[in-house]
């Protein structure tokens, strides 16, 4: 069985977000929240999900990529640990094929970093293959690493690994080293022990281009 890792906000986590977030509201100028690869971030106020990327497309706008099932367009989004910034943007795409999607994040309440804990991305570069080891940087589990076994079906799609991930790890960044290689999406049978399968970067990159819209020309942060 396939897990999608999307998770639930908590109803005690809920009541907390939503009385900070009326705090922050009556601030007349709240600061910005820190995103990067690896923040956590809640959609809707109903979901958690992983940030895989944050930077600018080719048209100089602020957008970032998380897993497709965690939103669809309009979702509007919150930084999971600073919800007094307000909503720090929207989904503007979703793709459920490849299972990513795009926000457009609102310059004036976003601070993009290259490095969340302990993943930095520095480039985007293609599939890892068997037997090389990749880490991600998820909001449930933090970083994690583990063996990649590669493209298992030969889909040139996704890449399988034995990561530990769970849900809200959805959209996590898939590295090797500093080189971001894919994004979490879900898990096989059990959490953190069965294997961890994700969507490669090539892939995403290659659709998310050859559609000419927001997102295209993406390069991080």
């Amino acid at each position: 069985m396939i897990r999608k890792l999307a998770g639930m906000a908590g109803v005690f986590a809920f009541a907390v977000s939503t009385a900070m977030f009326g705090a922050g509201a009556a601030n007349a100028d709240p600061a910005p929240a820190v995103i990067g690869g690896g923040s956590g971030i809640v959609i809707d106020d109903m979901f958690e999900c992983t940030v895989t990327t944050i930077g600018h497309d080719g048209a100089g706008r602020l957008v970032g990529i998380t897993a497709g099932h965690c939103g669809d367009p309009g979702a509007q989004v919150f930084a999971e640990k600073d919800r007094g910034a307000g909503q720090i943007g929207k989904f503007v795409y979703s793709n459920h094929d490849l299972d990513y999607a795009v926000i457009e994040f609102f310059p004036d309440r976003v601070i993009p970093v290259n490095r969340i804990g302990n993943v930095a991305i520095t480039g985007i570069g293609g599939p890892p293959n068997f037997p090389m080891i990749v880490c991600k940087e998820g909001r449930t589990t933090g970083n994690t690493c583990g063996l990649s076994w590669g493209d298992v079906f030969a889909t040139n799609v996704e890449t399988w690994s034995q990561m530990c991930v769970v849900e809200g790890d959805s959209g996590a960044p898939v590295v090797v080293g500093t080189t971001l290689v894919g994004m979490v999406n879900a898990y096989l049978a059990l959490a953190c022990f069965g294997p961890e399968v994700g969507t490669n970067m090539s892939s995403i990159m290659g659709d998310l281009n050859g559609r000419g819209q927001i997102g295209s020309g993406y390069n991080p942060i």
